[in-house]
């Protein structure tokens, strides 16, 4: 009897194995990963995300909910790794690889790096896995416009950490410590 709960379990440990990886694999195809690499002074900067893409819908306030955590993306949460310490907004960030977690509001957000990474960075009741007693760093930022809609979600540095994505525009001060 043992015997046959153990080679049940084992089955069905397979089975959902397989649909999560089909399911992980399916989403990356709405929602493509981007991986870039960036320079910040002499420290090397590397983001991680999943872009999804606006496809005619409200995106602020509506899929993504004003004053709620978001994964800032899709799929696995958003990673920013940094070889040498870096200051964000005005604070600064150590050496390492962190979760990089958005309040996004009507006219701010908050940027959250956390310690933590989880695996996919959000729960089965749709709410973000942060853990906010492992924030490290949160700054704030204005909201700006775009001069066009931004289909997929970007999330670039040039001497700033951009956010850009339907009609809005985040940008957080970047540097060298």
């Amino acid at each position: 009897m043992l015997k046959k709960i153990l080679i049940g379990l084992v089955v069905l440990a397979i089975i959902l194995f397989g649909v999560f990886k089909y399911m992980q694999f399916n989403t990356k195809k709405y929602s493509p990963e981007v991986q870039k690499t960036y320079k910040v002074g002499d420290a090397t900067v590397k983001l991680f995300y999943c872009s999804p893409s606006k496809n005619d819908r409200e995106i602020f306030g509506n899929l993504v909910p004003y004053g709620e955590v978001w994964r800032t993306g899709a799929n696995e949460p958003t990673t920013l790794e940094t070889d040498k310490p870096i200051t964000l907004g005005n604070q600064s960030l150590p050496a390492g690889k962190y979760s990089l977690w958005t309040i996004p509001g009507k006219d701010s957000w908050n940027i959250i790096l956390n310690t933590k990474i989880p695996g996919w960075g959000i729960g089965f009741d749709g709410k973000a896995q942060r853990n906010p007693k492992a924030d490290l760093l949160n700054v704030t930022a204005k909201v700006s416009g775009l001069p066009a809609i931004q289909e997929n979600l970007r999330i670039d540095i040039d001497s700033t950490l951009n956010f850009n994505w339907d009609n809005v525009r985040v940008a957080v001060p970047i540097g060298r410590l």
